[in-house]
């Protein structure tokens, strides 16, 4: 019986410990919407969503730890989940995915939130810093090592260098978008740049 009453207690404090990171979210986005990134500080979050300093702090580092959570918890697909591809051709078809689904989600957080966590000002998106880089970069990489090791694909760049590039791409296709205020044809953009690069270097 305590174990039940254990269990319980615990999925309370889970499902209150994401709703407490869901208002801290709305609060900053709201913001960030508003006013712009340099009005975005923990401060002004807390007073927006309405919790104490120390609550941010138990589920956040920083501001921008805050916005990276976001980034990195949309929608994925597994890596352990993607089978091994047949060919380079699906590989390239796979990634391809990935990050089509990643312009689903940008979409879903509005053009306001992409343009202000796209800053050079964000130093959760620098991988120098980073210890783990965004999900889409992740996902990947992972798919791509594990075709490599299975000798399905032959990449003519290492695995560094093709992320990085890619990394570079996504950014560069979300730039574009932002600039032009969410009227760039941006699954278009993006399939066609990744496409091409993948050609290039698998």
């Amino acid at each position: 019986m305590n174990e039940i009453n254990e269990t319980q207690e615990l999925s309370k404090q889970q499902l209150k410990s994401k709703e407490t990171k869901a208002r801290i979210f709305c609060a900053a986005k709201s913001i960030l919407k508003k006013q712009g990134y340099e009005a975005l500080s923990i401060k002004n979050i807390c007073e927006e969503a309405g919790v104490s300093n120390g609550s941010f702090y138990h589920h956040f580092k920083t501001k921008d730890d805050l916005l990276s959570y976001y980034i990195e918890e949309q929608p994925s697909i597994n890596p352990d989940y993607l089978d091994l591809p047949a060919s380079t051709a699906e590989a390239k078809t796979t990634i391809v995915h990935v990050y089509l689904n990643y312009v689903t989600y940008c979409r879903e957080l509005g053009v306001e939130f992409m343009a202000n966590y796209y800053t050079p000002k964000n130093q959760s998106l620098n991988p120098l810093i980073r210890t783990e880089r965004p999900y889409p970069i992740v996902t990947v990489r992972n798919y791509l090592d594990k075709a490599v090791r299975a000798g399905v694909v032959t990449p003519r760049l290492s695995l560094d260098e093709i992320t990085t590039d890619i990394r570079m791409i996504v950014i560069g296709n979300v730039f574009e978008w932002c600039l032009k205020n969410g009227s760039a044809d941006f699954e278009g953009n993006m399939r066609r740049s990744l496409e091409t690069y993948l050609d290039g270097a698998l």
